[in-house]
């Protein structure tokens, strides 16, 4: 059974971009929720969230009123896409937080709305690409000014241990992956968004395997933990990508990924308010240097 283009239920561009910003209002409890886990590994988690995040698509599926049957004609090279993006991203992105403290790394993965608006100008004009500018290029080195920031931000002794150093260049491999995966669902616009929940089931797999091989179980420690992974797959890590996907390929790019910018900022302060950070001067400013970035890149 295949599809042709348009065979999603009463998309339009307005509502694909509305979808991509409730994915960014949800991304906002990810580094809090991830932190509430406790130690569990990070390929153990990625597996149990996104089985959680599987099960999502069924529900998704009969909202928004497309077929898993859909997922049979999905291309070889969607599915690499989808798992190089779901699993790839999060796998680094856990092991980031892992590392390094968790306002650093959040920050440091989420220049990835900024490298959206920059990678959306390598796409051709009839996806929705722009030519990158100076104004891109300036954008880029404000934001990259804020990362900078983040440093130093919120402590009198910056942590620049090797573990803390590992943790910061995994998240900017984290910023990298997903920004590169959003811009190319642009090319896959065809495929609907429920194919998803294949990517879903396949990043599921693909970590149980990972953590077998690299790491030992280790339970859940308490009632919080368990609350706090199953919220993940329901939310951040389940319905939040089903939204992302919609809003990408048929949404407008340029707006989702400067909206995403508030990302950032509502993580931080999900952390602090939670006692997992401390709010700074210096870590409002690099926020701050950031989202210009984007404001600035957008422009043009």
């Amino acid at each position: 059974m295949g599809w042709r283009r348009g065979d999603t239920v009463g998309r339009t561009s307005m509502q694909a971009t509305l979808a991509g910003v409730g994915a960014i209002a949800l991304w906002a409890g990810l580094a809090a929720l991830t932190v509430g886990t406790g130690k569990i590994p990070p390929f153990q988690l990625t597996a149990m969230a996104f089985s959680a995040g599987t099960l999502v698509g069924l529900g998704y599926a009969r909202v928004s009123g497309q077929s898993l049957r859909a997922l049979r004609d999905v291309p070889m090279s969607a599915w690499a896409l989808g798992l190089y993006g779901l699993l790839a991203y999060h796998a680094v992105y856990f092991m980031a937080l892992a590392r390094a403290p968790a306002l650093e790394a959040s920050l440091i993965a989420y220049l990835w709305p900024l490298l959206i608006v920059v990678f959306a100008g390598l796409l051709p004009a009839r996806l929705g690409g722009k030519a990158l500018t100076a104004r891109h290029v300036i954008g880029a080195l404000i934001g990259f000014a804020g990362t900078v920031l983040v440093l130093v931000a919120g402590r009198a002794r910056p942590d620049f241990s090797a573990d803390a150093l590992a943790g910061y260049a995994l998240a900017l491999g984290a910023a990298f992956i997903w920004s590169s995966y959003s811009v190319a669902s642009r090319l896959f616009r065809a495929v609907p968004s429920v194919a998803v929940t294949g990517f879903c089931a396949g990043t599921a797999m693909g970590a149980a395997a990972l953590h077998l091989l690299l790491e030992t179980w280790v339970w859940p420690a308490g009632a919080l933990a368990w609350w706090a992974i199953a919220a993940l797959g329901l939310g951040p890590l389940g319905l939040a990508f089903y939204l992302w996907d919609e809003g990408m390929k048929h949404g407008d790019m340029l707006r989702l990924g400067l909206a995403s910018y508030a990302t950032p900022l509502l993580s931080t302060l999900v952390l602090a308010a939670l006692g997992l950070g401390t709010l700074s001067p210096l870590l409002a400013l690099a926020a701050v240097l950031v989202c210009v970035g984007a404001a600035v890149a957008g422009r043009s």
